[in-house]
């Protein structure tokens, strides 16, 4: 939280002391006020509302020992308050909508963006998508990507859509979700499908995780191999049943961990990764189909990845992805 001494609600004074001289203004910023969101910070700076001996600065201005900073008021979202939504997430999310109707919203997530507020993510997309669309009474999330996953996401916009959709997933039929994965070493080519049991449990550290365990709940991957390079290969993965990190974790139980899975991957594969300059999750949701749940007429949606995610893809194992999905749409 933001210093006690501190009243964001007001204008407030520093005096630079000789243990923060040399320190870079944004720097200083982002450990002084703690709580307040890096994109506010950066923003008072831009605007010039942060003056160092009455002058306007830039973000990498050096400190110096007896300088005076003037720090704005500052609005921070109350607890519970979801924060506004950026002009560039709202031109990110604008573009990504894949498909729209009365009853459904289908999002093309962004890597790196979680689908939903909680555990220190005060906005996802789902809070977003209600911030830039007032006028819906109802957007609920029909299922869930993991924040470093991107791809196709279904949002329902009236309650009947929402429950036959989650019916359908529950059952597990109607609704066929298929995932590109760059995963490390060659995929056995003769595993066409992954049937072990996950379940959720916590590392020393408290963080949390599944593994393969036969007290975990029945989960169930169809796999099927694209492509191969020297040291990747890239899958398509079909989950059947809808665990936590379930793809993932049923690459993982085959010697193939996927590219980027900074949570499941060893030292000489974050190794690898660096090597080629690998730097996010490398998984993907690129084809959602299913009968729509009020008019019955059956969609089949797809969506590319993103040119960073298919370079790798290109790069790492060749074209062959390229085109078995061109044959699938």
């Amino acid at each position: 939280m933001v210093p006690t001494e501190l009243d964001t609600s007001q204008v407030s004074w520093l005096t630079v002391t000789d243990a923060n001289a040399g320190q870079r203004l944004d720097n200083f910023l982002l450990s002084t006020l703690k709580g307040v969101p890096k994109t506010l910070i950066y923003r008072i700076i831009r605007k010039g509302e942060v003056r160092i001996n009455k002058k306007r600065a830039k973000a990498d201005t050096r400190l110096q020992e007896g300088d005076l900073l003037r720090i704005p008021p500052l609005r921070l979202p109350q607890k519970g308050e979801t924060p506004p939504v950026s002009s560039v997430l709202r031109d990110k999310l604008d573009a990504a909508i894949v498909y729209e109707d009365d009853a459904l919203l289908v999002v093309n997530k962004p890597s790196g963006l979680a689908v939903h507020g909680g555990s220190g993510v005060n906005l996802g997309m789902i809070e977003a998508l209600r911030k830039m669309r007032p006028q819906h009474a109802f957007l609920e999330l029909v299922h869930r990507l993991d924040r470093d996953t991107s791809g196709l996401v279904l949002v329902a916009k009236k309650r009947k859509a929402l429950t036959t959709l989650q019916r359908m997933l529950a059952d597990k039929q109607g609704i066929g979700k298929y995932y590109l994965a760059l995963v490390h070493g060659h995929w056995p080519q003769q595993v066409n499908h992954v049937d072990l049991p996950l379940l959720r449990t916590e590392r020393q550290s408290g963080e949390r995780v599944v593994r393969v365990d036969d007290d975990g709940k029945t989960a169930l991957t169809r796999y099927r191999l694209l492509g191969a390079g020297k040291h990747y290969s890239v899958v398509q993965a079909e989950p059947v049943t809808g665990r936590t990190h379930q793809i993932r974790v049923h690459c993982l139980s085959q010697g193939c961990t996927i590219a980027g899975d900074v949570k499941y991957h060893t030292a000489p594969e974050q190794q690898v990764d660096a090597k080629y300059a690998v730097t996010r999750l490398c998984l993907h949701a690129w084809r959602l189909s299913f009968r729509h749940p009020l008019t019955g007429e059956w969609l089949d949606l797809q969506a590319q990845p993103d040119a960073q995610l298919a370079g790798w893809l290109d790069a790492l194992t060749g074209q062959a992805w390229r085109h078995y999905l061109k044959e699938n749409v």
